[in-house]
């Protein structure tokens, strides 16, 4: 099973971020991330929303490390040194998939870490349109089963699968969101 380092920017969106993590739930990749890219998403998030509290956002991250204990990569700093990028803030994403032996960084800012600097670690930088259609490719119905599961806990307010689908759509995941339509369109016509 792959393992993928999730960057701040997938994670800022809570409807990105917990698609993301109901798609660990079914065992379909292993989900990575560090300290600070939680500081980074959580800094970011309460900058913008001012309406969200900060203990709302730490106890999101504890439940994410409790969730997925074997997620929190530490002990990656002194690579960070070693790494070239466009964006050198962006070092130590790199350095925490090359430690966890990552196969892909996923972010919305593939830009940031090209081909040609990080492929010869032997990881790629996916968009999480692109990372989620190629899990549905290989993993169809546990891709619904993720959607249905963040459906079924989104209790104030609930919110349907189709809302889910528009949601994550709207958040940059369209071309994964119009696959699963597809797949819920399909469901409601055999039931």
């Amino acid at each position: 099973m792959k393992m993928a380092v999730l960057d701040a920017n997938v994670l800022y969106p809570a409807p990105v971020r917990d698609y993301l993590l109901h798609l660990a739930e079914q065992s379909l990749y292993f989900p990575k991330w560090t300290d600070d890219i939680h500081d980074e998403w959580i800094r970011n998030l309460i900058r913008q929303r001012k309406d969200i509290s900060i203990q709302s956002l730490l106890s999101a991250k504890h439940v994410m490390n409790d969730a997925f204990p074997d997620a929190n990569i530490i002990h990656y700093k002194h690579k960070i040194r070693d790494l070239d990028l466009p964006d050198r803030e962006d070092r130590h994403v790199l350095a925490a998939a090359i430690i966890a032996n990552a196969q892909d960084i996923v972010t919305f800012n593939v830009r940031d870490f090209p081909a040609e600097k990080i492929e010869r670690f032997g990881i790629r930088s996916t968009h999480p349109d692109i990372f989620i259609v190629e899990l549905i490719q290989q993993h169809q119905q546990k891709c619904f089963d993720a959607l249905k599961t963040q459906s079924s806990r989104l209790k104030h307010p609930p919110k349907g699968i189709n809302d889910v689908l528009s949601i994550l759509k709207k958040c940059g995941l369209s071309k994964s969101m119009e696959r699963l339509t597809l797949v819920n369109q399909k469901n409601h016509r055999m039931s």
